[in-house]
């Protein structure tokens, strides 16, 4: 089955993300555990637990059906020990806090060399990092998502996302997040059929379907290749609705996460419907 969903927000109470979803009529769901903006936040209580899962088991919905996404802030690839630290410490926060919810799977941006750094010596520093955080937890994936590659950012090509997992201790316990946005935008071409089957072979040939554990479906307003982050609607970006279409039938990315991102919140009940329409 295909799981298609929205990344909602969790304002007035963390449980009233999932029930936004269902409004959406989506069976799946991402979200931040806390405010994406700001480094603290008051711990989860028993009571927010306790709504949560309530609101989980209403909804029928099972821990893979919901991708969370950690702080903007985190750069788990900053060169500077002091500033990386803070970050680490932040990520494995939010995996305590995905773990205490009942769920499985954090998703974040791995980080960025700010110039400061050549890129492997970053990449080396991020599957530290993520090493330190899945050594400090349990029963959390790290969901590495794939970038456009803006300004100084990682992980905007499949070599560098098998580079950091290769580089990781932990293995085992590190997944990916595609976005179709950024990796148009990073230089992957999806929209047509030659283009699209190419990317998909070559992520399966350098990371695997075994590690795909969410999707970001956005259409792109920034150009092929322009390494610029810009959603647009279903449809009415720049890639068009072919690649849309397709994942909707392949086997391959059913029993994952697949989260809208478009920037017309208003929208997302038709596009859920629109996406489920190609669903086999």
């Amino acid at each position: 089955m295909h799981y298609i969903g929205a990344h909602v927000s969790a304002s007035g109470g963390i449980h009233l993300a999932i029930e936004r979803a269902v409004e959406l009529g989506a069976n799946a769901v991402a979200l931040f555990t806390k405010n994406q903006k700001q480094w603290k936040a008051p711990p989860l209580t028993q009571e927010n637990i306790a709504l949560f899962k309530e609101a989980m088991k209403k909804a029928s919905f099972s821990p893979f059906q919901v991708l969370t996404h950690d702080s903007y802030l985190i750069n788990l690839g900053n060169p500077d020990n002091e500033k990386r630290e803070v970050s680490t410490a932040a990520f494995i926060n939010e995996m305590n806090r995905v773990k205490e919810l009942g769920l499985d799977r954090l998703n974040f941006h791995p980080g960025a060399h700010l110039k400061q750094i050549d890129e492997k010596g970053s990449m080396d520093l991020i599957a530290a990092a993520i090493d330190e955080a899945l050594n400090e937890t349990e029963g959390v994936y790290a969901v590495i998502e794939t970038t456009a590659g803006q300004g100084s950012a990682l992980g905007r090509s499949f070599e560098e996302i098998a580079y950091i997992i290769d580089k990781s201790i932990n293995r085992d316990r590190i997944g990916v997040c595609i976005d179709t946005c950024h990796i148009f935008a990073a230089g992957y071409d999806i929209r047509d059929e030659q283009t699209f089957n190419k990317m998909v072979e070559n992520f399966d040939s350098l990371i695997g379907f075994d590690k795909l554990m969410g999707m970001h479906l956005n259409d792109a307003k920034s150009e092929y290749g322009s390494k610029v982050d810009r959603h647009a609607p279903l449809g009415e970006g720049n890639i068009g609705m072919y690649p849309f279409i397709e994942i909707m039938k392949d086997k391959r990315f059913a029993n994952i996460p697949l989260i809208l991102e478009t920037p017309v919140p208003e929208r997302w009940n038709e596009e859920i419907a629109l996406l489920r329409s190609y669903a086999k």
